[in-house]
């Protein structure tokens, strides 16, 4: 029981009246209508050709009989509609179920785990219809399919009634055909690793070809045959294997179709000789007939290949339930808060010590005891190259990881010792893949809504981006009075978001490229404008552009994972090691200076 507990069908249909108890119930009592009306037919039809024989009153069996056959015409649509809604319940369920497991861990873990990708990806693309068909089919071929099987259940149950020995020799005779061609209904075989990971490339591709983001370059490069030769390729290598995963085996085929006709002959060939030797009422023949067909419907079918499809996302969802909370869990600490910040400077003293920090399911350590005090209200700029761990800093200062040793303290508090909510109203960020929500201005601004509209328009000055749009203005153009934002000026909206979160209480800002889409010269003001604007806090900037790193009071270089160079933009260049180095090979790339004497850079 335990294991037909966890097999995939069972957890499928445990999901239905999850979704909906109302609809679940009515589509199983439609199904089992169904699956009960053709042997209700065969024994009316049956009972009328006897009474026919006999000449005694046709009024009930032709009543049954035709209640049945109109019954089996109008329940079948009545069937489709309850499977389309209670599939679409379905679907909307599962995402609900996914959105609740991802969004509830503190960490971020479980959603960079290599391990969960696959699953994660068949929970969140089951219903898009590019791996297999969308939910509501899918039920709809459920139905259909376990419809028949149970119908054949019910034939051969009243053919005891009437030839004992009879559905013995045809239930095996079907049956033998799910043993035999078992090969090409084992849904496993579609869920392999290989499948997944060819499920994920299949929708890389699909993204390139119908995604904004992509379709400038795409364009630009003329690669749109190659994209769709890509899409076309990897979707035909995932067909392929899910083909190979459920074809028809000859042999299977050929020894199927051999037990089936033995078993068939051998009772159609009694009724025959029962009917001619005259011994067996006529009306007794037709109705085993009917019955002996209609146990037909027992046969291999496409149940096993619907509920691969549909069972997918919920078992992935299973598992996913199972491990989700543990890889993106947080450490429990004591729960305290910080100290209320005193008057003037109310920026969070940060102390680094002997950390050590490497991504689960990965080899290679980030941190290999990286020391570093950044004193509260200070501008720090971190610079290094490439994996070096500038962005993972972030992560772990934001406690959206916890470190693998060491530790990381604010106002000598060890971040694990803090309640993370709490923490993190003390912090804010703006990184490279920032948020963009589908809501107005203002929303944007500020989306825990504490600050007042003077504060959110303050902070859209600061930013440059007061001249963008009015502040119940959706920024996206898909709703009514709707406008869109360029790259740069979305990251002016972040930007603002930051400034905004400053006044009403964060502590500390993280700043991963927060300048990347603007111009040279747009980026020294901006980032002028929000050092100034956020004097008192304790400031965090990662950045390539060594224009604006010089602004920060202290800049510290990153390689493998320690600190190697911390000091002014002029302490550094007057070591002359690795910052000096990466600094004149930026400064050999910049052009001439404008009137005001900013650089303009040509590569970054």
């Amino acid at each position: 029981m335990d294991r037909l507990r966890h097999s995939a069908p069972w957890q499928f249909f445990a999901v239905l009246p999850r979704a909906d108890r109302g609809l679940a119930a009515l589509w199983w009592t439609v199904l089992g209508l169904r699956a009960v009306l053709p042997a209700v037919l065969a024994v009316g039809t049956g009972a009328l050709v006897a009474a026919v024989a006999r000449h005694t009153s046709l009024t009930a069996p032709l009543a049954t009989a035709g209640i049945a056959f109109v019954l089996l015409q109008v329940l079948p649509p009545a069937h489709t509609a309850v499977s389309l809604n209670l599939g679409s319940r379905v679907a909307a369920h599962l995402f609900d179920r996914l959105a609740e497991l991802t969004t509830a861990p503190k960490g971020i873990g479980h959603l960079e785990d290599p391990e969960l990708a696959a699953d994660l990806t068949t929970a969140r693309e089951f219903d898009r219809g590019m791996t297999g068909p969308p939910m509501y089919i899918n039920m709809d071929f459920i139905a259909g399919s376990l419809t028949l099987l149970v119908a054949g259940v019910v034939s051969a149950l009243a053919l005891v009634r009437y030839v004992w020995w009879a559905p013995i020799v045809l239930l095996a005779g079907w049956g033998a055909t799910h043993w035999l061609l078992r090969e090409s209904g084992v849904w496993r075989d579609r869920q392999t690793d290989e499948v997944k990971q060819a499920q994920q490339h299949a929708d890389y591709a699909f993204q390139l070809a119908v995604s904004p983001p992509p379709a400038k370059e795409v364009r630009l490069f003329g690669l749109e045959d190659w994209v769709l030769d890509r899409f076309a390729t990897v979707r035909r290598h995932l067909f392929t294997l899910q083909y190979e995963a459920t074809r028809l085996r000859e042999r299977s085929v050929l020894g199927a179709l051999a037990i089936v006709v033995v078993a068939n002959l051998a009772v159609f060939l009694w009724l025959a000789r029962a009917a001619t030797a005259g011994g067996t009422p006529l009306g007794t023949v037709v109705t085993a007939a009917q019955l002996a067909l209609g146990v037909s419907a027992v046969a291999f079918g496409g149940l096993n290949w619907a509920m691969d499809g549909a069972a997918a996302p919920v078992v992935a969802i299973a598992r996913l339930g199972s491990r989700v909370g543990a890889a993106g869990a947080l450490a429990s600490g004591a729960g305290s808060t910080l100290p209320d910040a005193g008057p003037g400077n109310h920026g969070v003293a940060l102390t680094i010590r002997d950390l050590h920090f490497t991504y689960p399911r990965t080899e290679r350590p980030i941190y290999a005891g990286l020391d570093l005090d950044i004193r509260p209200g200070e501008a720090l700029a971190i610079v290094g190259s490439n994996g070096a761990g500038k962005t993972t800093l972030a992560k772990l200062l934001c406690r959206f990881y916890d470190p693998t040793s060491g530790a990381v303290t604010a106002d000598d508090i060890d971040l694990r010792d803090l309640d993370v909510d709490a923490w993190r109203t003390s912090v804010t960020a703006v990184f490279q893949d920032f948020l963009r929500l589908d809501l107005s201005l203002r929303d944007n601004v500020d989306p825990g809504h504490r600050a007042t509209d003077d504060q959110v328009r303050a902070a859209l000055v600061e930013a440059g981006a007061d001249h963008l749009a009015a502040l119940d203005t959706p920024l996206a153009k898909g709703y009514p009075g709707g406008t869109d934002l360029s790259g740069g000026q979305w990251q002016r909206v972040a930007l603002a978001r930051a400034l905004c979160a400053v006044t009403t209480g964060s502590r500390l800002v993280l700043l991963d490229e927060p300048t990347a889409g603007l111009d040279v010269r747009g980026e020294a003001v901006i980032f002028q404008r929000l050092l100034d604007a956020t004097r008192g806090a304790t400031r965090i900037l990662v950045s390539h552009r060594f224009s604006t790193v010089r602004m920060a009071d202290r800049i510290a270089v990153l390689e493998q994972g320690r600190v190697t160079e911390l000091g002014t933009h002029e302490e550094l260049l007057a070591l002359g090691g690795r910052y000096a180095a990466m600094f004149g090979l930026q400064a050999s790339r910049f052009d001439a200076m404008d009137d005001e004497g900013v650089s303009y850079e040509l590569l970054d």
